[in-house]
């Protein structure tokens, strides 16, 4: 089984993690277990940050399997997984605000199931796309309350996504008729507020409080001065927290989160 895209838990799907696009000449021995093809910050569109987004990424498995890097029958054994992390509606709400928003969370959808049918039709089999999962409740959005609450309204909109996707992904899944579905939500959002709303179920006390953080507001995770000097602090216990920096939880919380996906009926038909 291959991921011909990647993610931060990949290990604890009991596959090797798939070598970054990046690196795929450096390391060709590791080619076999897959290719991750994300790049941090991007989206279903382009944002902020200046790195191929979605289309161009698909762009490169297309061009990889013309150069017969991978063949059809490594493309009909794998698994394919899409992450939509919400970087595209950062940037639209930095540039317009919340005024026509829903139609924007539509486009973003509807892209998205575009790139699941062309992905299909490169010939992988299965294909999972991850829901969203809760934006409010990063730290960024709960720092407003002194980290003890998730923002209703971003999660909100983090709401009107996942279902638009749940409608689209379901109707992909109707218009096959001679073949088992071939397209599956893997449900991040309810498996983030499961641990968040019982966090000491899953041996986590900082739920919403970052781990990791700059000195200043000048600062964030992992900045150093020109000399070197680290400006930035670590708590005490990072196993106990759920989000290590402003955006990505811990590998404590993600592996509180897998524990609660793999529960879910949806992770078990992707990998089974």
């Amino acid at each position: 089984m291959k991921y011909m895209c990647g993610c931060d838990a990949a290990k604890y799907l009991r596959v090797k993690s798939p070598i970054p696009y990046r690196l795929r000449k450096l390391m060709p021995q590791h080619l076999k277990y897959g290719m991750n093809f994300a790049f941090g910050g991007t989206g279903v569109f382009n944002t902020f940050v200046p790195l191929p987004n979605m289309t161009t990424q698909i762009d490169f498995l297309e061009q990889l399997i013309k150069d017969k890097v991978y063949n059809s029958l490594d493309l009909t054994n794998s698994v394919a997984l899409v992450s939509v992390a919400g970087n595209d509606y950062g940037r639209y709400m930095l540039t317009n605000g919340s005024q026509g928003l829903p139609s924007f969370v539509a486009s973003v959808v509807n892209q998205t199931a575009n790139n699941l049918i062309r992905i299909k039709g490169l010939g992988v089999k299965k294909i999972a796309v991850g829901a969203l999962q809760p934006l409010g409740c990063l730290p960024p959005q709960t720092a407003t309350t002194s980290f003890q609450r998730c923002n209703a309204t971003s999660n909100a909109l983090v709401l009107l996504h996942n279902s638009l996707l749940n409608q689209a992904v379901t109707k992909l899944n109707q218009e096959i008729t001679k073949e088992r579905s071939s397209f599956v939500i893997l449900n991040l959002f309810d498996s983030f507020m499961s641990v968040l709303n019982n966090p000491s179920t899953h041996n986590i006390r900082n739920k919403l409080t970052p781990c990791c953080v700059g000195v200043s507001t000048n600062y964030s995770c992992g900045s150093v001065d020109k000399n070197n000097v680290k400006k930035y602090r670590v708590c005490d216990d990072p196993k106990s927290a759920f989000f290590w920096d402003l955006v990505h939880p811990t590998q404590a919380g993600w592996h509180a989160v897998y524990n609660k996906l793999r529960t879910m009926n949806d992770l078990q038909h992707i990998l089974y």
